[in-house]
Parts: structure tokens; sequence; C-alpha cells
């Protein structure tokens, strides 16, 4: 069953995305506050696939809040909720440990689309592959079956979203991916959010492998296209 998490401190707009939700097939646990939301996540041994967290909130914010379960567990899927439209503000929303986010208003179907694309991700994640597929790569090596990266032998913690670029970018060491197909390669085909998600979980990636991420070795930019692994 898919396992969802919403974090809604305004009742109007969680019943919305509770019934939608339920409608598209998802067992959904609802709350009202960041602070419910971390007791009810411990309760249930974080068994959820993924988590809608909306950041305005009284108390534990949404930030605080998806910080709080993104150093619980790196594999789950997280989606902001925003009331604001400003570029910084998605870019924090991101920044924070958040895979996607939806600007309110939003559709049903948007919303329905953009947890599928996510939880489509986790499940892949979680399923187990046929055959173990190591890539190494510099003084890397990523184990597509356990899901680790390591740089020199030390534990990289990635998010699936990022453990799955950094996977599609050494699958096509030293070739530029243009946003579009980095976009359809993580999220799919339905996908219907903006590129800016792939430049900021790029910038997370680089934050946690490149030894100066300020003017990175492994992951360059290809100006006005994409994104390429540089090997040695």
């Amino acid at each position: 069953m898919k396992r969802i998490l919403v974090c809604e401190d305004e009742d109007s707009i969680r019943d919305f995305v509770v019934i939608n939700l339920r409608r598209a097939g998802y067992d959904v646990v609802d709350v009202a506050s960041g602070e419910d939301a971390v007791e009810v996540y411990k309760t249930q041994n974080g068994n959820f696939d993924v988590a809608l967290l909306d950041i305005m909130m009284p108390g534990m914010d949404g930030f605080a809040l998806c910080r709080w379960i993104r150093e619980q567990s790196a594999e789950i899927g997280i989606i902001m909720l925003s009331a604001k439209s400003q570029e910084m503000d998605k870019i924090n929303c991101l920044m924070t440990g958040a895979d996607d986010y939806v600007t309110k208003p939003f559709s049903p179907s948007e919303l329905v689309a953009r947890i599928d694309a996510i939880y489509r991700r986790v499940s892949q994640s979680k399923a187990p592959k046929e055959e173990s597929k190591i890539i190494k790569a510099g003084p890397f090596m990523v184990d597509g079956e356990s899901r680790t990266v390591r740089k020199n032998g030390e534990l990289i913690e990635l998010t699936q979203v990022e453990f799955h670029m950094l996977e599609y970018l050494l699958k096509h060491k030293n070739t530029a991916l243009d946003r579009k197909s980095i976009l359809r390669h993580i999220w799919g085909d339905s996908y219907v959010g903006e590129d800016k998600v792939i430049d900021v979980n790029m910038r997370r990636l680089r934050m946690k492998i490149e030894d100066d991420p300020s003017s990175p070795k492994y992951i360059q930019t290809v100006w006005g296209f994409g994104y390429k692994w540089k090997d040695d």
C-alpha cells in the first residue's frame, strides 16, 4: 500500500488533499502540526513512502520538519507545499532536503501527479534488483543494489533522488545530459514541475560529493543545456 504522511495546519486544505490522495489509492495519515507529525512518524516507525509538508505552520514549521524527517531517512520522498512562488522560496524548499515542491493554489491532478512521480522513484529504490551493479569512477563506488555511495571508502548519505541523479550521470560519463532527459529519468514522463528542481538537487549533490562544491571537479554544468559527469 502506498503510504503518505500529510502535514497541513489548515483544515480545509488538509481535508481536500486527503480526499484526493485516498481516491488515488494512497493510505493517508494526516496531522495538523509539525510536532504531531514527528510523533506519528515515531509511532509508525517511519513507515511512509512520501511526506507532504506545508511550510507555514505555527510551532515547528515545514522546513524544520523536513530537516528532521530527512535526518531519519534518506529514502522517503518529501514534497513541500508552499503559498509562496518566489524563486528563493522554491530553492529553500529543495535545499532543506525536499525532493519537490508544489505551489498553492494547486489542482488535484497536479498534486497527485507530482506525488506519484516521487512515489515511483521511492518504490523503485526499495525494489530488489536482479543483479548487483557496481559503478566505479575515480574515488567513488556506487552500488545499485544496496543504494549506497562511497568516496574513498567513506559512506555518503544521499536521498533517493540524489542517488538516482548520480547513478544516471555515471552511466553516461563524459556525456552532456540535458535537463529534460534528467527530469524524465528521475521523475517520469508525466512530471509537470519545473526544471529548477534539477538545478537545486544537483547543487545538493555537489555539496555532498565534491571536495569544493563551488568549483566542481566531477559534476560539470553545460551552460544552457544541462550537466555531465567528467571522468578522471
